[in-house]
């Protein structure tokens, strides 16, 4: 569901918009996708 939610957001839709179209989504959970998805996207240096 995390990439349903980039992917409506990339598309420029709000987040009524999003919780209108997937009415099960809350605004948390669309919060709780940014902040999963910004998680994977961290740049992390591992010294060897």
């Amino acid at each position: 569901m995390v990439s349903v939610v980039l992917d409506c957001l990339a598309a420029d839709m709000s987040a009524d918009a999003i919780i209108a179209e997937y009415p099960s989504l809350s605004k948390a959970a669309i919060h709780a996708a940014l902040a999963y998805s910004s998680e994977l996207a961290q740049e992390r240096v591992v010294v060897t």
